[in-house]
């Protein structure tokens, strides 16, 4: 089954614990803290492989997440590391945020490697917080919790050539004629309801790659249909094939079946839109297929647009066809492969949501600091020790955090409560 989008959720993995300890021997009468770090947490890594096409694996499975880290133990004995989750997905996939569908990183090379959340930090252990006033720390560092996100991948096959037409314009038998694909080919409308790909090997030592994209039909850019998931295999192409049924079956004016899609092409994107075309006029096999030719050379001289008459079961003019397509694609040949740039940055998940944390007045004297930024601080700081304290205190003021206070009413002697502690407040 062919399935081209699919909505997941992915976490790192959560750091170990440090451990708080003391080295016990004999004859040793007042052992140092000997307490090891908790491990790191797994990594959520995504990679591109090109031995499938599809993201129908995650149709049913849709949360993934990376091992926890080890937490430390005594002996200075390190956690173990959590386990990255490797997650492959096919050449050409886009990752983005879901709720605000900004790309992440495009999987367009095969091989490629992208580690979308780091796994968090392993606790200190308490051989790290000796120091000669305090001999004998009581306390550890706990790990930093890992990271949560919800994604949408998006496959956009990679292509040379776009091949585009109404349904039964002959498109899969084209694409079986000309390349290595076998597309299923029946006389019905909707034959097609996947994109196929084709390599063809011309007879000059050059390849093209063709994506049939499924026929399109009134409203695709609205998302009729399946409008908007057969469109977007259309934005890594150079160039496009427009097939068209010369002969009119089924009652069609091919002119019109043209200007039709070229619109739903505009409605959808203006690089679309944009996009060099060469009309094959097919199936001039049949004996009405000269009804519509002299239309169909009017319509390509007023839009500046090259008509080809071809017959897609016969072969007659594919290889005239297929040598301006190239052409067109080899005058391209210094722009880059169409990659779609990155707009969201994870490690800057906290920065996006604004200061990351809020003030709440809970009494006439008193408040409340809370949000992912006070919750990350006090996950590496402990507010009963004298280092941890004047780290809290540097922390708020750096932050901004006690200008923000003081704009909120605070007075000296108001109680501020973070993370469970009450504060007085002084400047």
């Amino acid at each position: 089954m062919f399935i081209d989008e699919a909505k997941i959720t992915v976490s790192s993995g959560k750091g170990g614990n440090g451990c708080a300890s003391f080295r016990r021997e004999k004859f040793v009468a007042a052992g140092g803290p000997d307490g090891g770090d908790g491990g790191k947490g797994g990594d959520i890594i995504f990679e591109a492989v090109s031995d499938t096409n599809t993201l129908a694996e995650f149709r049913f499975h849709r949360i993934f997440k990376a091992e926890n880290g080890s937490d430390g133990s005594g002996n200075r004995s390190f956690g173990k590391k959590g386990e990255d989750l490797i997650i492959p997905v096919p050449v050409g996939t886009v990752i983005k945020e879901a709720q605000s569908g900004l790309v992440i990183v495009d999987m367009a090379k095969d091989g490629q490697r992208e580690v979308l959340l780091k796994g968090g930090k392993g606790g200190k252990g308490n051989q790290h917080f000796a120091t000669p006033t305090m001999q004998i720390p009581q306390y550890a560092q706990p790990g930093q919790e890992g990271k949560t996100l919800e994604l949408i991948l998006e496959l956009k096959v990679l292509a040379d050539v776009g091949l585009l037409g109404y349904p039964n314009a002959g498109k899969s038998t084209f694409l079986s004629h000309v390349s290595n694909a076998k597309p299923k080919i029946a006389d019905y409308p909707f034959t097609t309801l996947t994109p196929q790909l084709g390599v063809v090997q011309l007879n000059y030592g050059k390849t093209l790659v063709i994506a049939d994209i499924p026929g399109l039909i009134d409203g695709a850019a609205d998302g009729v249909g399946l409008g908007h998931e057969f469109l977007r295999h259309l934005e890594r192409t150079r160039v496009l094939i427009h097939l068209v049924d010369a002969a009119g079956v089924d009652g069609r004016d091919p002119v019109e079946d043209i200007e039709n899609i070229n619109r739903e092409l505009a409605l959808y994107s203006d690089e679309l839109a944009a996009l060099p075309q060469v009309i094959g006029a097919n199936k001039i096999d049949l004996p009405d297929s000269e009804l519509f030719m002299e239309e169909l050379e009017e319509y390509g001289k007023e839009h500046g647009v090259k008509i080809f008459p071809i017959s897609a079961y016969t072969g007659k003019g594919l290889k005239e066809l297929l040598d301006e397509v190239v052409r067109i694609r080899d005058s391209q040949a210094d722009t880059a492969p169409v990659v779609f740039d990155r707009e969201f940055y994870v490690d800057q998940m906290d920065e996006n949501n604004g200061p990351g944390y809020e003030i709440h007045k809970t009494d006439a004297h008193e408040y409340e600091l809370v949000g992912p930024v006070i919750d990350k601080m006090l996950g590496y700081t402990h507010l009963e020790s004298e280092k941890g304290f004047d780290f809290f205190q540097k922390f708020l003021r750096e932050r901004g955090i006690i200008d923000a206070l003081e704009e909120k009413g605070v007075e000296e002697g108001d109680t501020i409560w973070v993370g469970g502690i009450a504060f007085d407040f002084y400047e």
